[in-house]
């Protein structure tokens, strides 16, 4: 077996002490009770650095308030100027419309992370009691969980009786891989508040902006349109590619359905007017 390091040679990267103890996985023996075990296990977790995307929720709370900031202003500006309304009242009715619609989406998301807290302080409260007051039938659940990934009752029943000497790891043990729980996030509801409310804020100015600019609803509907389709593209750009979804297809997808908002809305105005 050759020496890894020696006075005469540069000390080895992570990434070449990894590969070496890969290479000699056969050969290397355990000593000091399993430390080269543990050695090349920690190397390799060091040399191998995995490229995930962790913002899951807040890319989430972004596209809820993002998406519908940009169609319902929008549809409401179309239908508005079909009923050839000047753009000033176009305006107000707008921006009155992206207020409510920011408290009511941000108080809507609030609402919605504070039940998952809820729901998850409730299920660990009962998991906790279980494993108190039914420990064998718990711990039989957790070995039902292992043989579902194919360990053997011989493998998994010392990793339960590991579990059952600490409740703590047990419990989590159980919330995750028994009700499939994750500990939420204490300021989660209020962070996903703020995140859609902006961002609806955000959204809903855009397809506002041609009626700030231009008198004439009728031309400034128009700008509406192509401002706010170009913006449902490259939104729905962004969206593809933060979500893993074909990028142009997300694009052409998000655009189309602001389109046939706009259009539904400004042709049931014309309608009604009608009428």
């Amino acid at each position: 077996m050759r020496i890894l390091h020696t006075l005469d040679t540069p000390i080895p990267t992570k990434r070449e002490r990894a590969q070496y103890l890969l290479e000699n996985s056969d050969t290397i023996t355990m000593v000091e009770n399993g430390y080269a075990d543990l050695e090349k296990q920690r190397l390799l977790l060091q040399a191998h650095e995995e490229k995930h995307f962790m913002s899951s929720e807040v890319v989430r709370d972004i596209i809820i308030g993002v998406s519908d900031g940009l169609t319902v202003p929008f549809a409401l500006a179309a239908g508005l100027s079909g009923a050839d309304v000047s753009s000033s009242i176009i305006l107000v009715a707008g921006m009155a419309e992206v207020a409510a619609g920011a408290i009511s989406m941000g108080l809507g998301g609030y609402l919605a992370a504070k039940s998952e807290a809820d729901h998850y302080k409730r299920e660990l409260k009962r998991e906790q009691e279980e494993i108190i007051s039914v420990p064998d039938i718990e711990a039989a659940e957790c070995g039902e969980i292992l043989a579902q990934y194919g360990v053997e009752p011989h493998e998994y029943e010392p990793v339960v009786n590991a579990l059952r000497r600490n409740h703590q790891h047990w419990l989590d043990f159980m919330m995750k891989f028994e009700l499939g729980l994750e500990k939420p996030d204490p300021m989660r509801a209020l962070r996903s508040a703020v995140t859609i409310a902006l961002s609806y804020v955000m959204g809903g100015v855009v397809p506002l902006l041609p009626y700030m600019i231009i008198p004439i609803a009728g031309k400034a509907v128009l700008a509406s349109v192509g401002v706010t389709i170009v913006a449902l593209f490259i939104f729905g750009l962004a969206k593809g590619y933060f979500t893993g979804c074909q990028p142009f297809k997300s694009a052409i997808q998000t655009a189309l359905i602001g389109a046939i908002a706009s259009a539904a809305a400004y042709s049931l105005a014309k309608v009604f007017k009608a009428a």
